[in-house]
């Protein structure tokens, strides 16, 4: 029997360096980003039905992720064709975490966690959160993303109020050290109801 605990939050809020510190405190990390990435290399799973709906997205036997921008800038209605290509692959490499997984509590890296349904599979589900200006100032400094790129990702995700309401846990993720405690307090309720 292993925990599962859905980890979202919008783009810039910290989820990643979160899902580091679970990490770090002894649990296992699944990463959807990273799975896609995965799926996306050489002899990955999503390669061949890619380049049949976008053939000029796959460059030397992989998904080149910059030439599939240029695609869905031109015409972003096809994302629900890559979205049909790739949730499904994604949810296969999830479960195949799940069953290979030796941690007892089981930290699932998911962006879209509401929006697919994800959360539905998991235990408990939290959310980091920070303010809207705080979000902006991170997601400018990365220096990736021009603005339009950054509105449509945001617009494909539901509010970030909405989410919180809908989580378990809500982490704030102002500073690493103040993080880093909540991560721990949620591992502790964890284990202790898991122990119950």
């Amino acid at each position: 029997m292993i925990f599962k605990l859905g980890l979202t939050g919008s783009m810039g809020m910290g989820k990643t360096s979160t899902a580091l510190l679970f990490q770090k405190h002894n649990c296992g990390v699944w990463d959807a980003d990273k799975a896609v990435h995965r799926l996306y290399s050489k002899g990955g799973a999503a390669v061949k039905p890619i380049q049949k709906y976008f053939p000029g997205a796959v460059k030397g036997d992989s998904v080149s992720r910059e030439e599939l921008k240029k695609i869905l800038k031109k015409d972003f209605t096809q994302i629900k064709t890559l979205e049909s290509i790739v949730h499904p692959l994604v949810s296969e490499d999830r479960k195949h975490f799940i069953d290979t997984t030796k941690f007892k509590i089981n930290v699932f890296d998911i962006p879209l966690l509401f929006e697919t349904g994800a959360n539905k599979l998991m235990d408990k589900v939290a959310c980091v959160y920070v303010s809207k200006t705080i979000q902006m100032d991170r997601i400018k400094s990365r220096k990736t993303m021009e603005y339009i790129e950054i509105k449509r990702i945001l617009d494909q995700q539901m509010p970030i109020e909405e989410k919180s309401k809908l989580a378990d846990f809500v982490i704030e993720t102002f500073n690493k050290r103040d993080t880093e405690k909540q991560v721990l307090n949620i591992i502790k309720k964890i284990e202790s109801d898991f122990n119950a």
